[in-house]
């Protein structure tokens, strides 16, 4: 697989699998950046591309934080800004801005990359000018219309800092880069599922109310918050697993839901963002249903809040390019190995290993994959008829007109 470094003098376009030579064409800094976006590959050492790439990335970031603080009735999430510190939330963004800042100026002086870090310095002015870390947030009303710009802004750099340092100290393919193919769709369909989380929080919780709130019993759910905190999250975690599994099962076994999940099962590379691949509508399914016992139930707040925390870790774990020796706890703990056989096109591994927290799930039930080898060799739905690209896979599931492969 060919680098993403652009010297000064290629010429290189994207073609959806590397950086390739074409006729000379002109060299403007926006056609250079549109290219590096649409590229993928390794970044050449020591040409001042990484860092170029984290400048520009911050300060683009730092843009969308700007914009956020400016309107935060309508682009952040009411159930994260009540546990907000301003004063915190400024202090990362300025930091962000200075390490932005720093990384272009050095690239700069010292000759490298200048194109990328003029763009990334260019875009770090607008957001000074935009007000920086100093916009002033006063009162705003509440119940408007949102998306969560402030939920992607976060949890994307929360989320980057953490693995791409953990799939370094831990690959299992060490020759897969950080810039894999297709990254950007996933990255794209972890933009979109993080925006519409207002959408999907307002639907999953009127569709739980409404069909489910003749099931609750008091009693019972005062029962479950007497629990000891520890207790309740692993009742919780066994609840909600048990219905995830048969919810997961179902999109393997019935086609109109297949349609769905396929989305989820194109991808062709493990990392920490291919997780993020999921059609909106199997999101919204999900969610809905695992939520229906969850709220019926009872769980104390607290203990939600942290499954929430604990299950979006182990999502972005099980997917990530990691091989973590968690010696016997892998066998009652799902593991990346155990859902990289999920996502595996070996025949023995085609609708199996279910579960996503507990392996005895799919033990119980007969789905846990057997296999002599120790990792899938190859990844995606056999024939790969899902086509590329989060539009076209937005798409799919409504104009789809064939049948998936035995």
């Amino acid at each position: 697989m060919s680098g993403m470094h652009l010297r000064n003098n290629d010429r290189y376009e994207a073609t959806g699998t590397s950086m390739t030579p074409t006729a000379p064409q002109a060299h403007g800094t926006l056609a250079k950046l549109s290219r590096l976006l649409r590229s993928h590959g390794a970044l050449q050492s020591g040409s001042g591309l990484a860092t170029g790439v984290i400048a520009f990335a911050l300060a683009a970031l730092s843009v969308l934080a700007v914009i956020a603080f400016h309107f935060p009735a309508y682009l952040t999430t009411p159930e994260l800004r009540k546990n907000y510190d301003v004063n915190v939330l400024r202090a990362i963004l300025l930091g962000a801005m200075l390490v932005a800042g720093a990384l272009a100026l050095l690239n700069i002086a010292f000759g490298r990359v200048r194109w990328l870090s003029g763009c990334a310095f260019a875009v770090l002015t607008l957001a000074a000018v935009l007000g920086g870390h100093t916009v002033p947030v006063g009162d705003f009303p509440d119940g408007t219309p949102y998306i969560g710009l402030d939920w992607f802004i976060l949890d994307l750099l929360g989320t980057t800092l953490i693995f791409v340092f953990v799939e370094k100290l831990f690959a299992l393919r060490r020759e897969q880069p950080l810039f894999r193919a297709e990254w950007q769709t996933d990255l794209a369909h972890f933009l979109l599922n993080h925006l519409l989380v207002g959408f999907f929080f307002l639907a999953t919780n009127r569709i739980v109310h409404a069909g489910f709130d003749w099931a609750v019993d008091s009693s019972l759910q005062a029962r479950i918050r007497s629990l000891p905190f520890a207790l309740e999250l692993l009742v919780l975690a066994l609840v909600a697993d048990f219905v995830q599994y048969w919810i997961h099962r179902a999109y393997h076994q019935v086609p109109l839901l297949w349609r769905f999940h396929a989305i989820h099962h194109s991808i062709e590379s493990m990392d920490w963002l291919a997780g993020s691949r999921m059609h909106m509508v199997e999101v919204l399914i999900t969610r809905t249903l695992v939520l229906a016992p969850i709220v019926v139930l009872g769980f104390d707040k607290a203990v939600i809040d942290a499954y929430i925390i604990l299950v979006g870790f182990q999502a972005v774990l099980n997917h990530s390019n990691v091989s973590v020796p968690l010696g016997p706890l892998a066998r009652a703990i799902v593991t990346p190995n155990f859902h990289h056989w999920h996502h595996a096109q070996d025949r023995e591994a085609l609708d199996r290993n279910f579960a996503a927290h507990f392996t005895f799930l799919d033990t119980l039930f007969g789905t846990a994959v057997r296999s002599g080898a120790p990792w899938p060799q190859r990844y995606g739905v056999k024939d790969d008829y899902v086509p590329k690209g989060i539009v076209a896979q937005t798409l799919f599931p409504f104009v789809w007109n064939g049948r998936r492969p035995d």
